[in-house]
């Protein structure tokens, strides 16, 4: 294992050591093992095991369960990126012929489809592959839909295994071959594979009432493996954590990977505590928000969270069919090493070089009457800021055409523009239609529908 000791602090690393024993105790698993990363690299790792002077490795594959989902999403986003498919488009019109026809791929990615959570027939994460030789054995023929397409969050473990199929279908071989050569390659990800290779753990079931074991059965889940047959290793979760935090130029960009990590589904409530993106599961923990996903299959849980805002991400496994709580396992250890160790900013620097133009734009800008600045960001970025109530806040990224393209909220993927005079100098913003001039409701003949001709005036 590769030595961390001088990576954090010992208040905190036993701090994250003592969570995990807690976990292993309380949970009866035969073992756990975890690790948190900060800004991409391994910072810590521990293992406890019921075994006197023993403990499992990061290289030990446990079952992942269902983050096995967010590779399938990664592939899926590929397929979108690469101009294959729309997210929009209906599922018959790349795999026709299957229970789910007329659901959109972005609908399958967030579970909106209304798809029943489960297949018909015996508990397939205990079954063989075999009994479901056919995509149409994964939904019931005569009622697929629980609930209508596109309205509300609804978990579906068969829309998985139908966006495999749609993988294998739109790049000509099996999904986990695209896997290994599309994803895992590039990663580094050699441990990651479709069936348990040496050295992995073996799963158990214990018993509730007695601290007694049950040893679970491995099975090749055939059309549903792309809904939680993968296996892992610590090390490899940690390479897969890191790749959702910040992309990879070879494998899915930091645009894309921030667009599956928001809410494919408004929450019921404001105060929600768990959403879902495109592949990838939030939840909020402690203040935070966290985004990754959580797994479980017959003698394994998993769990995986990302904070972007900390620069930190935990793993955690367990080969117990229920108990370790695995995924509020590492959601504590990335609390813990943010309480202990709180991120430390990177020290101000000024911009390496500055555009007079872009310069002038800075400052005071006003929506009719509502007051907002203007900031210059590293990259020809600008921040559209509140100075008050009535008026909305975003960042803009510069497009190579001269205008910005805006990143959050109300204003996501909305053009700015900067509109010029006859005579070259600055009018005013065009932000989505919305009109930004340097003085309140001004000039006239920029503004929509004109001004008052007697102006501003005392009652």
């Amino acid at each position: 294992m590769t030595d961390l000791s001088d990576e954090l602090l010992p208040t905190t690393r036993r701090a994250l050591l003592h969570r995990l024993a807690v976990a292993q105790t309380e949970g009866r698993a035969p073992s756990v093992v975890a690790a948190v990363l900060r800004d991409g690299r391994l910072v810590w790792s521990g293992a406890r095991s019921m075994v006197d002077d023993h403990a499992p490795t990061t290289d030990v594959q446990y079952r992942i369960g269902s983050i096995t989902k967010t590779f399938v999403a990664v592939l899926v986003l590929r397929l979108r990126d690469e101009g294959l498919l729309d997210l929009a488009d209906p599922l018959e019109r790349h795999l026709p012929g299957t229970p789910a026809d007329g659901a959109t791929v972005a609908q399958l990615l967030s579970h909106s489809a209304g798809l029943a959570s489960e297949t018909p027939g015996p508990w397939w994460e205990r079954t063989d592959g075999a009994l479901r030789p056919a995509l149409a054995d994964l939904l019931e023929e005569e009622r697929p839909r629980r609930h209508p397409a596109g309205r509300l969050h609804h978990y579906s473990n068969p829309t998985y295994a139908l966006l495999g199929a749609l993988v294998e279908r739109l790049r000509g071989e099996p999904w986990g071959e695209v896997l290994r050569r599309e994803v895992l390659e590039p990663l580094g990800m050699d441990r990651t594979t479709l069936l348990p290779e040496h050295p992995h753990a073996g799963g158990f079931a214990v018993h509730p009432w007695a601290d007694v074991l049950l040893p679970e059965p491995l099975t090749d889940t055939g059309l549903m493996a792309p809904a939680g047959q993968l296996w892992s290793t610590v090390a490899d979760l940690a390479r897969w954590a890191a790749f959702l935090a910040g992309g990879h130029e070879k494998v899915l960009s930091a645009d894309t990977l921030a667009e599956m990590r928001r809410p494919a589904v408004a929450p019921d409530t404001d105060d929600w505590t768990e959403t879902y993106g495109l592949g990838l599961q939030l939840i909020r923990h402690e203040g935070r928000t966290l985004f990754g996903h959580g797994g479980s299959m017959p003698g394994f849980t998993a769990g995986l969270w990302v904070s972007d805002a900390d620069g930190l991400a935990a793993i955690a496994f367990a080969n117990a069919t229920h108990g370790a709580r695995t995924g509020q396992v590492a959601a504590e250890l990335i609390a813990i090493t943010a309480e202990h160790e709180p991120r430390i900013p990177e020290p101000w620097r000024p911009l390496p070089e500055v555009d007079e133009q872009l310069l002038a734009l800075t400052g005071p800008w006003y929506w009719g009457a509502a007051p907002h600045t203007l900031r210059l960001a590293a990259g020809r970025a600008l921040e559209l800021s509140l100075l008050g109530s009535g008026g909305r806040a975003s960042r803009f990224r510069a497009e190579a055409d001269g205008t910005w393209t805006g990143l959050d909220d109300y204003y996501a993927g909305e053009t700015l523009r900067v509109v010029r005079a006859a005579d070259g100098s600055v009018s005013h913003l065009d932000v989505g239609s919305f009109v930004f001039t340097r003085e309140p409701y001004g000039p006239a003949e920029v503004v929509p529908g004109g001004l008052d001709a007697e102006g501003w005036r005392a009652y």
